[in-house]
């Protein structure tokens, strides 16, 4: 497993993903009102994972609609040979 990143390297890479830097609103609320206040890494880690899961996710769903449809051509072909050499 490749290492995690921290600190600035792994803000940047969030804002370049457009992932949410920010901390929860519920726990910055009781120490300085409303103001958000910078995730932390542990945060910024798990948002991270979790953006990078659902992209490779993505991408398998749409790998396993492409193998679907070239099994069923592929099938659809069988069909036509195996009518193709029956006597009529």
């Amino acid at each position: 497993m490749s290492k995690l990143l921290t600190g600035e390297a792994l803000e940047q890479r969030c804002q370049r993903l457009g992932i949410d830097t920010l901390g929860d609103i519920q726990s910055a609320k009781e120490i300085h009102g409303r103001i958000r206040l910078r995730a932390t890494d542990e945060q910024l880690q798990k948002r991270l994972l979790e953006y990078e899961r659902s992209v490779r996710e993505s991408r398998m769903w749409m790998l396993a609609l492409v193998s679907s449809l070239a099994s069923l051509c592929s099938a659809a072909v069988a069909v036509v040979a195996v009518l193709g050499k029956l006597p009529f």
